[in-house]
């Protein structure tokens, strides 16, 4: 029988993945076998992880970073369902770690129950081989419209109950204003078969005196039942991406160089720049002004290049790009961000979105990129080869490292060098002067390229992990965590 501890939240961006990632920790810290499980994310920030049929596939960087936390191997299990947005009104569906065509063009609630089963089958495998899970829900599980076809919220908590101890817990960003009316109406909106589980409700991002919430915590127990359990700070710098969601972090004004990532629409992998918060300065760029004093520009990944490229003309942000380029200022593109320097880009059939015969890049590398099924997923080292000015640094540095795309990419001609190969000798990133594209994610998450580029060290995730287990041991309480964990 296992124990589950649910985290819901009165709304997206209250907290869950956070407070989900410290209660991993804090698990593992006591020598409890722990896991977590979310079954369902909405993100294009993903990793690539082993799947049950022995291949590779792709879960929500969260669930990623919370099996790390946990000192547990990261699985498709833990985040069986990845709906990637394609544009406002449609996602791709990633079932078990692989697209899904048809469930992908079915409407949500026709495709629900297909994702609902295939969620729990992952949990009950989940729940056979750990003792404790840590399951996050998504958005709130007050959202009275969907309740027949929330598997995220109130299936999973069923599951859960079903298989064991469930206990759950309510999180609210009280620095939004109106968490206690969030708390109690999303109590009150539960169902009344859930309702027993939940053991407490946790206030997060408080900034100021905390005996000024007094009596709210007290009144809002009278007419729950249900007790405060801490409130948690807020913690601007704890290391991790914030969430999954597509808001884009605050700027970071530190130290270090000035780099602009451009924050196209569809931007993916937003989160392995998380690193460059401690050793650079950085700002998303969504207009020309942003790229003003850049000494670097970087084009990260995207889920749909065509239609990034297109949003980026549009905004008259190629100029500034071009002009920093002949400037010969570092000019970097990751996977998307990559084959849009290229010279050429094809999709006859649609993959990456709309179909297209031929487009144009950005033209400052000399590739051409061909997009065809299916998904490249791979989780293996990579190897700098002899790079040059301004990239020297990264000389023959060999590092983990991540891909997932659908573009292929080729060189058009010999001005372009070869500097990134994959495990089996294959070219995956290329230089040209000041410009270099990579197909591969993770970089900056190696210690060893923010040591050779910026000549400084990040905290490892590991302090990140057990500085976030402190902080709700101290502002929950030991007593209060082992209560949850209890079996």
């Amino acid at each position: 029988m296992t124990v589950s501890l649910m985290v819901w939240g009165t709304s997206s961006g209250a907290g869950k993945s956070l407070l989900a990632t410290a209660l991993c920790r804090w698990a593992a810290r006591q020598g409890l076998d722990v896991a977590p499980y979310k079954a369902q994310n909405m993100s294009n920030n993903a990793r690539v992880v082993p799947a049950p049929d022995g291949g590779l596939g792709e879960i929500g960087s969260a669930q990623y970073l919370q099996a790390l936390a946990a000192r547990a191997a990261p699985h498709i299990d833990m985040n069986p369902v990845l709906l990637k947005p394609e544009r406002d009104t449609a996602s791709q569906v990633v079932l078990h770690g692989r697209v899904d065509a048809i469930l992908s063009r079915l409407p949500w609630r026709e495709r629900s129950a297909a994702l609902a089963a295939a969620a729990r089958a992952s949990f009950e495998r989940l729940a056979a081989r750990h003792e404790r899970l840590v399951i996050e829900g998504a958005g709130s599980p007050a959202e009275i419209n969907l309740a027949p076809q929330d598997y995220v919220n109130l299936g999973a908590a069923r599951w859960a109950r079903a298989h064991g101890t469930l206990r759950a817990l309510l999180v609210a960003d009280i620095d939004r204003g109106g968490a206690f009316a969030h708390l109690h109406g999303t109590w009150a909106l539960l169902p009344e078969d859930l309702r027993p589980a939940l053991a407490g409700f946790v206030l997060n991002k408080f900034r100021g005196d905390a005996a000024l919430l007094a009596p709210g915590p007290e009144q809002l127990q009278a007419l729950t039942g249900v007790p405060t359990l801490g409130v948690l700070p807020l913690q601007r710098g704890h290391g991790l991406p914030d969430e999954d969601g597509p808001g884009l972090p605050p700027p970071v004004h530190g130290h270090g160089p000035r780099i602009a990532v451009v924050a196209w629409p569809r931007i993916s992998n937003l989160d392995e720049f998380q690193p460059l918060a401690g050793v650079a300065q950085l700002r998303w760029a969504r207009c020309a002004a942003d790229l003003e004093a850049a000494e670097w520009i970087v084009l990260p990944g995207s889920k749909q290049a065509s239609g990034d490229l297109a949003w980026l003309r549009a905004l008259g942000l190629e100029a500034p790009i071009l002009q920093h380029a002949r400037q010969g200022r570092p000019l970097l593109g990751i996977c998307g961000g990559m084959q849009v320097l290229g010279r050429e880009l094809a999709d006859p059939q649609g993959v990456d979105g709309a179909p297209y015969p031929q487009l144009s890049g950005l033209g400052l590398l000399p590739l051409a990129t061909h997009y065809t099924a299916p998904k490249r997923l791979r989780a293996a080292p990579v190897r700098f080869a002899a790079t040059a000015a301004p990239w020297q640094a990264l000389a023959g540095l060999e590092l983990p490292a991540y891909e997932i795309r659908h573009g292929h990419s080729h060189a058009l001609d010999s001005t372009t060098t070869p500097v990134l190969f994959d495990a089996e000798g294959q070219a995956i990133g290329w230089q040209a002067g000041n410009v270099l594209g990579v197909a591969a994610h993770g970089l900056f998450e190696h210690a060893g390229v923010l040591r050779a580029l910026f000549g400084r060290e990040k905290r490892t995730l590991d302090d990140t992990f057990d500085g976030l287990a402190d902080l709700i041991d101290h502002h929950l309480g030991a007593a209060t965590l082992r209560a949850l964990f209890h079996a």
